[in-house]
């Protein structure tokens, strides 16, 4: 309440109360109303105009309390009033201010810090992160260069960067298919099995691999579709069916295998796709049928050796991260992708894209390669602080 605010007389800081006269009020008018003493022994009688001129006075007194105490009054309720008002809208502040930190701090979803403590992401020295090694656009081990390269380990390198890992502290470490599920991979130093961290190896999504013990997926992050590759001048594969009693070769545990069965092909499965190419330039498989983001990339590093086909399915092979058991650490990896997906300043998924993948079309003909744009990504329920922003 402001010093206009004040009753009459108030001083700031000083508690307010009814001034003295008006306190003692009640007893004046008592005082007055009294009926006069008789005169003293000798004293002569007071006349009829002193008695008209005394009561006249103490009414005009009487009036002028009467005035005083309401007017008192007033002030008083419109005092009362205020500080009511003002109590009251201090109170709504206070419990507004408590809901909305209580939300920030205590309720609600995890903030980032409190799922990288979950996920122990600050008490690793390296990111361990398992991928294929023989897939040429997607992710590829250049022996000689020493150098990784492709789809798979872009996106790993962007996921590193926002957990906050530098490249050199990055270890990738090739694996076979059916140890994606595992989250372990050779060590090609001592022989020995390592752990990893995440999986980003051309691993669809599917319900039955959700099912599994250890596999979590992220959203997705590449959509792409079955195809076959042949040697080159092989009759055009159409469909499915044309591959009916041919022995055709897929990796194991993958997406592709069933769908060759329903159409009667034999089915040759391999860990590698590598150990696939060397049955088929041997001719002791007539086909290759995987995911096409994976036969693109063979077609393009070899054009004049195979032929790459189209087969018109509808069914999308959507690959994903698998974080196994690391709950957290799905959320900070979607984090990343939904990041990618929504903000339209972060360019580097369409650059890996771009680098790796569409590269690659003009070798691969009308085959298509991978939809040329980030799967829809739903944002993770993160709590984030007021000073915080969700897209980095």
């Amino acid at each position: 309440m402001g010093d206009t605010d004040r009753p009459p007389g108030q001083q700031p800081g000083q508690q307010w109360r009814l001034p003295r006269q008006l306190q003692m009020a009640p007893e004046l008018v008592r005082l007055l109303l009294r009926t006069p003493p008789p005169p003293a022994p000798g004293q002569p009688e007071p006349t009829a105009e002193e008695i008209a001129s005394q009561t006249l006075a103490q009414q005009e007194v009487i009036e002028e309390v009467i005035t005083e105490v309401e007017s008192a009054i007033v002030v008083d309720r419109e005092y009362r009033l205020k500080a009511w008002r003002l109590a009251g809208l201090g109170l709504l502040i206070v419990i507004t201010i408590a809901v909305t930190l209580g939300r920030l701090f205590v309720g609600g979803p995890p903030t980032v810090a409190e799922l990288r403590e979950q996920a122990g992401v600050d008490t690793w020295p390296s990111l361990a992160i398992g991928v294929k090694d023989d897939q040429f656009g997607t992710a590829y081990y250049d022996p000689v260069e020493k150098r990784w390269s492709g789809f798979d380990i872009d996106i790993a390198y962007m996921i590193a960067e926002d957990l906050g890992f530098r490249r050199e502290d990055v270890q990738f470490y090739g694996m076979e298919s059916e140890d994606r599920a595992r989250m372990q991979a050779d060590d090609p130093v001592g022989g020995e099995r390592v752990p990893v961290h995440m999986v980003i190896a051309s691993y669809s999504i599917t319900q039955t691999r959700e099912d599994m013990a250890g596999v979590t997926f992220s959203q997705g992050y590449l959509d792409t579709e079955q195809s076959v590759l042949t040697l080159k001048g092989h009759s055009p594969v159409a469909a499915l069916k044309d591959l009916a009693g041919r022995k055709v070769c897929s990796l194991s545990t993958s997406t592709s295998q069933s769908a060759l069965e329903d159409f009667k092909a034999i089915v040759i499965r391999k860990n590698r796709v590598r150990e696939c190419f060397a049955l088929l330039d041997s001719r002791q498989v007539e086909a290759i049928s995987t995911d096409a983001a994976i036969l693109a990339g063979w077609k393009h590093r070899y054009p004049e050796k195979y032929d790459h086909f189209d087969l018109g399915l509808d069914a999308t092979e959507r690959w994903g991260v698998n974080v196994g058991e690391n709950l957290a650490l799905k959320e900070l990896v979607d984090l990343t992708l939904y990041r990618s997906w929504a903000d339209p300043k972060d360019s580097r998924w369409e650059e890996a894209f771009d680098r790796n993948f569409q590269v690659e079309v003009a070798a691969n003909g009308g085959t298509p390669i991978a939809a040329a744009h980030q799967p829809r990504v739903e944002r993770p329920d993160v709590r984030w602080l007021p000073w915080e922003d969700p897209l980095g």
